[in-house]
């Protein structure tokens, strides 16, 4: 996990110009409390920030309650969760490696 606390408190901007210096895109995620997306599993690499809220990330298997600030890396092919525990709407940053940036698996 990458605390970037900093970053983000400024401005989330800065958190996508630096992931998409990274390979990553970024874009914003809101969700409604309760809300909850189970089972995913991508061909490329994520990256999540929350921003705002009390979000859950179930990666491979281990739970992950991140500050806002906090990122997280989602590797490719790790089946993954994510859960709003919150009781007030959740806004979270997302970003995919760019295909071309992504690294051949073994």
């Amino acid at each position: 996990m990458r605390d970037t606390t900093q970053m983000a408190a400024m401005d989330p901007t800065i958190v996508q110009k630096d992931w998409h210096a990274r390979g990553f895109g970024c874009d914003l995620w809101i969700d409604p409390p309760g809300q909850r997306w189970e089972d995913f599993v991508h061909a490329v690499d994520e990256l999540v920030m929350v921003l705002e809220g009390d979000v859950e990330f179930a990666i491979g298997g281990k739970l992950h309650h991140p500050r806002p600030g906090e990122e997280l890396l989602i590797p490719a092919g790790v089946r993954h969760s994510v859960r709003n525990r919150g009781n007030s709407i959740a806004r979270w940053l997302y970003g995919y490696c760019r295909a071309s940036m992504q690294k051949p698996v073994d």
